[in-house]
């Protein structure tokens, strides 16, 4: 058996739902299209990798989408705010007996593939693995052993999530990745190649 798990966090893409600080700028449509963007891109990184890769949907599963079934499992996410339904997750992963498990969401531009197999051969090394966002949060988290203490007091959404984070794993082995940019607001996007139509089409709708 495979020793990795990659849980994938998706939200179902609908319109008004997703990327509501993002469409502030752009507006929902807009958001839209970038969120399922985002999403596309996230599938071509992962479908390859030797793995294996559990999705998990924010309020529904869908059948006839770009997660198949032979490449990944489908699950639904459950619990109160973010950090419960990540713990539910990792908890879930090992209780089927992975070993070393990664979290990533499906809206990062700049992760690669090999970002996500330097995160799983650190684990080798390391109790952790953490992939820092540029705006306080983090895109990517990974571990060998649950720590019930990472998804528990944390303003969800907020600068404040990674520096809360690594005052958890102050006394732990821990591998920082790169700074990476997430994709959460206007300024997030502006003079990136990859959203210029989307950037254009938007203002040609207002």
């Amino acid at each position: 058996m495979n020793k990795n798990l990659l849980l994938i966090f998706t939200r179902n893409p609908e319109l008004g739902k997703v990327k509501t600080r993002l469409a502030k700028g752009v507006g929902d449509k807009a958001a839209l299209e970038i969120y399922k963007f985002l999403v596309a891109h996230t599938h071509n990184i992962t479908k390859d990798l030797p793995c294996a890769k559990y999705v998990y949907y924010s309020e529904c599963i869908h059948e006839n989408d770009i997660w198949d079934r032979t490449n990944y499992v489908k699950k639904m996410q459950s619990g109160a705010d973010l950090g419960m339904r990540m713990k539910k997750a990792f908890q879930e992963g090992f209780r089927d007996g992975f070993e070393n498990i990664i979290i990533i969401g499906s809206d990062m531009l700049d992760l690669t593939p090999q970002d996500l197999e330097m995160a799983f051969k650190s684990l080798n090394d390391n109790d952790y693995v953490i992939g820092p966002a540029a705006d306080g949060g983090y895109y990517l988290l990974g571990m060998n052993v649950l720590n019930s203490d990472l998804f528990e007091s944390k303003s969800w959404g907020t600068e404040t999530v990674l520096a809360d984070t690594l005052k958890d794993l102050n006394s732990y082995n821990l591998k920082m990745l790169e700074v990476k940019n997430d994709v959460d607001r206007l300024e997030d996007i502006i003079g990136i190649d990859a959203f210029e139509h989307f950037l254009n089409n938007s203002n040609e709708s207002k």
